[in-house]
């Protein structure tokens, strides 16, 4: 959910209110519309009015049945990682086991804003991971390292329901996804051109073949833009204003290069990505099922997440209903290499 933009953080309450309960509605005839699942991301200070996904989990896990609910991801160098086992646990048993766990390293500028440092971020992310992967396996945890030790840490309520939920990594280079491989973690990434992304995903799949693990189009997910419409014209300037938007947001990240990179994990310095055409897809609903099918059989994913404006408006609403009665299905029927 996109904020309002006001001026130095100042927002009407009202307005706030009015796009939480407008997104509210959106999420649930998600689940009318046939959507397999949502997924929240996390971001603080002006971008977004998501700085804690989890809550909005929370508010929409009882009055739907049949959505994925999930983040893209939790920001975890922003958390202590035994609070946040805890909070994800809790999430698993209101959703009734539709719960996807998503990671994210985050965005340098926000991290920057408390004096949060790319190379300690990303240093206490490595070693919140080591704690969250343990405590996905067992409520009882000890960690000795730099920034986190305890011994026997019982943590409450500790069982998730089994399986346990499926868990997601971001990934912005063939290092993190190499990395996420050998943590038994799928991935999602995004921006980049489908090359670039076929490139990142066969990394995974190699470690993955190494270790004796899974590496099917279930384990590997694709983020694009989409900028559906009747009118394909219409479809195209939207896109453009789209990119234009993402361009405004990621202004100042300095992981974003004219070439990707492939060094380990965000925030990190020299670990970039860059921003493709191909993250953009837009026209007809025929048109964009055709994009996205395509885009995900040259890759090999098998889970396309769609982001379908950055505001609440009718044209949202008109957007997600096409892609819901007229891509859905398309998507279901197309056939994904193993």
């Amino acid at each position: 959910m996109q904020a309002p933009h006001p001026s130095d953080g100042e927002a009407l309450s009202g307005t706030v209110s009015a796009v939480f309960n407008e997104g509210y509605a959106f999420w649930l005839e998600a689940e009318r519309l046939g959507f397999e699942g949502i997924f929240f991301s996390e971001h603080h200070f002006g971008h977004s009015l998501s700085p804690s996904p989890n809550l909005l989990i929370a508010a929409i896990a009882r009055h739907t049945t049949r959505l994925r609910l999930g983040t893209m991801g939790n920001v975890v160098p922003f958390y202590e990682p035994w609070r946040l086992v805890e909070e994800l646990t809790m999430l698993d048993h209101l959703t009734n086991g539709r719960l996807e766990i998503g990671f994210a390293a985050g965005v340098p500028q926000e991290l920057q804003r408390i004096g949060l440092g790319m190379e300690e971020a990303r240093e206490r992310f490595n070693e919140a991971l080591e704690i969250l992967d343990a405590a996905l396996v067992n409520p009882v945890v000890s960690h000795s390292g730099k920034y986190w030790k305890f011994e026997n840490l019982n943590l409450m309520p500790g069982v998730f329901l089994q399986p346990a939920p499926p868990k997601w990594t971001t990934v912005v280079s063939t290092g993190s996804a190499q990395k996420s491989a050998q943590r038994r973690s799928k991935i999602c990434t995004g921006f980049e051109s489908v090359s670039r992304i076929s490139e990142i995903f066969d990394v995974y799949r190699s470690e993955c073949d190494r270790l004796g693990l899974p590496a099917g189009p279930d384990q590997l997910a694709i983020r694009r833009n989409i900028s559906i419409s009747r009118d394909a014209a219409e479809a195209r300037e939207e896109s453009q204003a789209a990119k234009a938007a993402t361009l405004k947001i990621v202004a100042g990240d300095p992981r974003v290069t004219d070439r990707a990179s492939s060094t380990l994990d965000a925030p990190k310095a020299g670990a970039g990505f860059s921003l493709h055409d191909d993250d953009y897809i837009a026209g007809t609903p025929a048109q964009v099922a055709e994009q996205v099918i395509d885009q995900c059989r040259k890759c090999g994913a098998g889970h396309s997440l769609a982001m379908l404006g950055r505001s609440i408006s009718p044209r949202r609403r008109e957007s997600l209903a096409l892609f819901g009665e007229e891509v859905i299905p398309q998507m279901r029927r197309a056939q994904i290499g193993s």
